[in-house]
């Protein structure tokens, strides 16, 4: 197929952003819609919604769009997959009933049942009543307390005790937005350990596993807060060594899309492994059905190769001729800049000052995830409002580079983590103690 293609992207936050400034890169032409400011600036937006499949559907059949890429996990699970593909348009995501995977917790608890992938043991609840009874009935040990449905990341509360599992029991019951995700609700063992997240491409047969990833969902620093839908991504991350890399796709990845295909919901698209790695090896959190938000702005940074290749060939279920992505040697960073009050209700509208600033920086691309232009002037219109990210010849330097360009931003009430990615640079460094110290006592 020729590259001067026509690509439709469905959203408007910094993940497609990051997807269609890199398939510009591929050569491509690109709508993004609805879009935001910064997706403006190197694409054409087009004012329909991302929940609107009927008008994005007569968007691709007007344009004569070749492939349409799906961003968010709510037109997923609404069906764009399925319409679009019933129309005779290609289109890269997983279908409605694969795309439960993330849709429903308790689907996704299924299916790693039936593909015999670590997970923590958990217990479903239709009420919150029920709930309730089982939290007070049990001992008081830490739990994770879920909503069965999407909420936008925010609809998990990791618990240490028998106190605060009730109360977020009775916040996802009081939220009206939390209560419509809550089909039904989940009570988890709290796992220990270091979390990761592992993306794939697969096309229901092969897969492509990306370099490992580490998130920063808590609001504040330390990992102390409420939780958002991330406030930060690095890549790769030191805590995943090859070795583990190659264990997490054989025991993980591999019999997942083995069990949705065994369970006629086979699934093609990005597949996202949120994972804890125990001392009894890695388990999974969770799977979402696309590239994660901030995760997919640091590894497209790192991507060398062509991104519409790889889509194109998942579509067609070609991936196994597909050549493997190529990626930097070198590391990424990304930190997300919110307005005051996130993840909790945001004003909207202020003037957001030193995006030229930061763009002269080398290495460095802003990605607008809740922005608009109001007269010609960018303005924040939303929670989670720029992604900064950020290339360097290691992780220290990408920090540093990232960071430089934060700074350069600013508007009223805009604040961000000051720890992305430190948890991998203490990593580093008590890596490197222990070599050290292996090499002291192997040469004495």
């Amino acid at each position: 197929m020729p590259m001067s293609r026509r690509v439709l992207v469905v959203g408007s936050g910094g993940r497609e952003h990051a997807i269609a400034w890199k398939l510009t890169q591929d050569g491509a032409e690109v709508l993004v819609a609805p879009g935001n400011a910064g997706t403006a600036a190197i694409a054409e937006n087009v004012p329909v919604a991302a929940t609107d499949i009927a008008g994005l559907l007569e968007v691709a059949r007007r344009r004569s769009v070749d492939l349409t890429v799906v961003g968010p996990e709510a037109a997923l699970v609404a069906g764009i997959v399925d319409e679009f593909t019933a129309a005779g348009q290609r289109i890269f995501g997983p279908t409605k009933r694969a795309a439960q995977i993330e849709g429903s917790k308790s689907y996704c608890k299924q299916i790693l049942h039936r593909g015999d992938v670590p997970t923590a043991m958990f217990r479903e609840f239709r009420s919150a009543a029920r709930a309730r009874e089982y939290l007070e009935a049990r001992e008081d040990v830490p739990v994770v307390v879920k909503a069965d449905g999407l909420a936008a990341g925010k609809g998990v509360f990791v618990c240490g005790d028998r106190a605060t599992a009730l109360a977020a029991v009775q916040t996802i019951a009081d939220d009206p937005a939390l209560a419509a995700a809550a089909g039904s609700i989940l009570v988890e063992e709290r796992l220990d350990g270091v979390e990761v997240s592992v993306l794939a491409i697969t096309d229901g047969r092969t897969i492509v596993t990306l370099p490992p990833l580490q998130d920063h969902k808590a609001a504040h620093d330390g990992d102390e807060g409420p939780n958002t839908g991330g406030m930060g991504a690095y890549s790769p991350t030191p805590f995943v060594d090859d070795a583990l890399l190659a264990e997490i796709e054989a025991r993980i990845l591999v019999p997942t899309v083995h069990a949705m295909r065994r369970a006629k919901t086979p699934f093609q698209g990005v597949l996202y492994a949120g994972l804890m790695l125990t001392s009894q090896g890695p388990k999974v959190l969770e799977f979402n059905a696309r590239f994660g938000d901030p995760e997919c702005e640091p590894l497209l940074m790192r991507l060398d190769s062509s991104l519409l290749e790889l889509l194109d060939a998942t579509v067609d279920r070609q991936l196994e001729s597909c050549p493997p992505p190529r990626w930097r040697d070198a590391a990424a960073v990304s930190v997300v800049m919110a307005s005051e009050g996130y993840p909790g209700p945001v004003s909207k509208g202020q003037p957001i000052r030193g995006l030229d600033a930061a763009a002269t920086l080398p290495d460095v691309q802003v990605f607008h995830a809740a922005t608009r232009l109001v007269d010609g002037v960018v303005v924040a219109d939303g929670g989670r409002v720029l992604a900064v990210t950020a290339l360097g010849s290691s992780l220290a330097r990408a920090k540093l580079q990232a960071y430089t360009a934060v700074k350069a931003i600013r508007w009223a009430g805009a604040w961000c983590r000051k720890d992305i990615s430190d948890k991998g640079l203490n990593r580093e460094r008590e890596l490197l103690v222990s070599e050290a110290a292996a090499e002291e006592t192997a040469t004495s």
